[in-house]
């Protein structure tokens, strides 16, 4: 869905320095149009990997204010044209942005992972997906700038801006933007295939 979305100028896949050879022989079985894409090695983490994105986009491309990054999990193959396209102009429009969906369970947290805690206001309570997508300069300033204790609770790249103060806008997602983490979640995305 993205080697064929025509606003990309670089795909960038970022994966284990160990799978690098493996995914370019995905690449070259599965996608024809695979001019627009680059398979580069990741990080230790999530952000350092969403990091080594953005510096591989400044040292070939450059990076300015305006240069969108679009980032996603490959765990998520369902993502949707319009999800693309609203992620895309939601980072121009307010620098930022996260697919959710609305919590339809209630949400309880638990500090001791024995006692509810705490019982949210449900209607206030997203679930979040990807892609998430950014203004590249200023996250990777704002990231460079936090503390190894900031890092350290890092569990997304929208986190890096929430914590900071910066406005993150929601997109929209969908429920059938599957994650996939269990064997169960392989039987999912079957049926959404069409039992392929």
């Amino acid at each position: 869905k993205f080697a064929i979305h025509t606003e990309f100028d670089k795909i960038i896949i970022l994966s284990p320095k160990a799978w690098i050879s493996h995914t370019n022989d995905l690449i070259k079985k599965y996608i024809p149009m695979r001019d627009k894409l680059v398979v580069i090695q990741g990080g230790s983490t999530r952000n350092e990997t969403i990091m080594n994105g953005i510096r591989y986009i400044e040292e070939n491309f450059g990076l300015d204010e305006d240069t969108i990054i679009v980032t996603h999990d490959s765990v998520r193959p369902f993502v949707t044209h319009r999800m693309i396209e609203e992620n895309i102009q939601a980072a121009m429009a307010y620098g930022a942005c996260d697919t959710v969906i609305p919590a339809t369970d209630t949400i309880v947290e638990s500090k001791d992972h024995q006692n509810i805690s705490c019982i949210p206001e449900r209607s206030t309570m997203y679930l979040g997906q990807t892609p998430q997508s950014f203004k590249a300069k200023k996250l990777r300033d704002i990231y460079l700038n936090m503390t190894e204790e900031e890092k350290e609770i890092l569990t997304d790249a929208c986190k890096i801006m929430v914590l900071k103060g910066e406005q993150v806008r929601l997109v929209e997602g969908d429920v059938t933007n599957i994650k996939i983490t269990y064997p169960s979640d392989i039987r999912m995305a079957e049926s959404l295939l069409g039992g392929k």
